[in-house]
């Protein structure tokens, strides 16, 4: 499911107030933080992550295996900040614009 131009732009006002439920550490993005993100988009739907440090190719990896891993999409990427979507089909929580 691709997002549309006015759905991000309504993910993007509802992820405003948000703090990061995912913190990345040394070790990057790795398997058990791919499953915990999963859970965590399971609940919330809209979660943020802080990513650890690196330059922006290494940030850019870290986004590339989290979103592969959960099927989740990017909504907006700020510095180490990156907020995350995936659906839940069974109980959708978030009312998306068409």
């Amino acid at each position: 499911m691709s997002l549309s131009p006015t759905q991000r732009r309504y993910l993007r006002s509802l992820a405003h107030d948000l703090r990061p439920v995912i913190l990345l550490g040394n070790k990057g993005a790795t398997e058990a933080v791919a499953k915990e993100l999963g859970q965590a988009l399971d609940i919330h739907e809209l979660v943020k992550v802080k990513l650890s440090g690196g330059d922006k190719d290494e940030r850019q990896e870290q986004i590339a295996f989290l979103t592969g891993q959960t099927g989740a999409e990017t909504v907006q990427e700020i510095g180490h900040v990156v907020v995350l979507f995936r659906r839940n089909e069974q109980d959708p929580k978030l009312a998306l614009p068409r």
